[in-house]
C-alpha cells in the first residue's frame, strides 16, 4: 500500500529536475524585458590593448601616396630590394607584418623600435601618426592597425571547440558560441569561465551567466585576444561520465538481489 505515495513522490521529483534542467538551458532570459534606456546605455566593444605576440597590418595613409611610402612596410621592403620580383603586395604575406616581441616592441620603417606593448589599438595608431607628423610630412597621416591573429580558444561543451579568429579584431561572448557550434545541451551555461591574459603576462579569470539577459549589457560581453572560454559540463554529463568501481558494482548488485530475495519470501509468508 506504501508503493503508490512512493512513486508518486518519484514522479514528482523526476517532473521538478526535468523542470530545473529546462530553465537552465535557454540563453538570455526575458531579455525582450530589458528597459531601453539600459539597452542604450550597454557596454561598448572594448579598444583591444595590444600585446606581446600580436600580429599587426599597419597602414599608413595621407593625400600623398608617395610621401606617406616609406611608412608602409610593404613599400619599405620593396624599395630596399631595388623591385626584386620577389616582392609583391600580398597582404596575407607575414613578412609584411609587426610582430610585437617579448618587450612589447615592433620595428618601424623609417621611425625604428617603437613600444607598444601596453597600449590601446587606437591609442598605438594615434602615437604612430604623432611620430611621423609634422617630423616627416607637413600633413597630419591617417594609421590604421589590424590585429592580424587576433583570436580566442573555445574548451568544454562546446560542439565545436577549437580555435576562433576574427577578421575585424572584435568578438563577443555569443558571435564565439556560435563560431563553436553552440553549447552541447549537457554545457552549463549559468558559468561560462573566461581566462584572460593581460599585456604584463598577468591573468583573470571571469564568470559570465549566458541566462542572464544583463549578459548582453555587461563589460564582459567583448572578449580579448586569447581569451580562453570554457564551459563545464553539468550535472547530469557529470554523473553519467562516473564510473563505478566493480567492486562497488559487485557489492551493490548482491544487496539487491538479497533484497529481492527477502522481499519475495516476505510476500510468500503473508499469503
Amino acid at each position: 500500500m506504501k508503493i503508490k505515495p512512493l512513486l508518486l513522490a518519484a514522479c514528482a521529483a523526476m517532473a521538478f529536475v526535468s523542470c530545473t534542467t529546462t530553465k537552465d538551458v535557454p540563453y538570455m532570459i526575458d531579455a525582450t524585458k530589458l528597459p531601453q534606456d539600459v539597452l542604450k546605455n550597454a557596454a561598448q566593444a572594448t579598444d583591444p590593448v595590444l600585446m606581446p605576440g600580436d600580429m599587426l597590418q599597419i597602414n599608413v595613409s595621407g593625400p600623398d601616396e608617395e610621401a606617406v611610402k616609406p611608412f608602409n612596410k610593404v613599400q619599405y621592403i620593396a624599395q630596399a630590394s631595388s623591385g626584386s620580383s620577389s616582392i609583391n603586395n600580398n597582404a596575407e604575406n607575414s613578412l609584411y607584418y609587426y610582430l610585437i616581441d617579448n618587450n612589447g616592441d615592433i620595428e618601424f620603417p623609417m621611425l625604428g623600435k617603437i613600444h607598444v606593448g601596453g597600449m590601446s589599438k587606437s591609442a598605438t595608431e594615434s602615437h604612430i601618426a604623432s611620430l611621423i607628423y609634422p617630423k616627416y610630412l607637413t600633413i597630419k597621416p591617417g594609421v590604421e592597425i589590424r590585429i592580424q591573429n587576433f583570436k580566442v580558444y573555445a574548451l568544454g561543451e562546446f560542439n565545436s571547440p577549437g580555435v576562433i579568429k576574427s577578421s575585424n579584431g572584435r568578438l563577443n561572448v555569443l558571435e564565439a558560441v556560435a563560431m563553436a557550434g553552440d553549447l552541447t545541451i549537457k554545457g552549463k551555461r549559468d558559468n561560462i569561465m573566461i581566462i584572460r591574459t593581460n599585456a604584463d603576462g598577468s591573468r583573470q579569470v571571469k564568470s559570465v551567466n549566458l541566462n542572464d539577459p544583463n549578459i548582453i549589457v555587461s563589460p564582459d560581453f567583448y572578449l580579448q585576444q586569447n581569451d580562453c572560454i570554457y564551459v563545464e559540463p553539468n550535472a547530469s554529463k557529470a554523473r553519467s561520465a562516473w564510473n563505478v568501481p566493480p567492486a562497488l558494482a559487485l557489492t551493490t548488485s548482491s544487496i539487491g538481489t538479497l533484497i529481492s530475495i527477502a522481499t519475495f519470501v516476505i510476500t510468500l509468508s503473508k499469503k
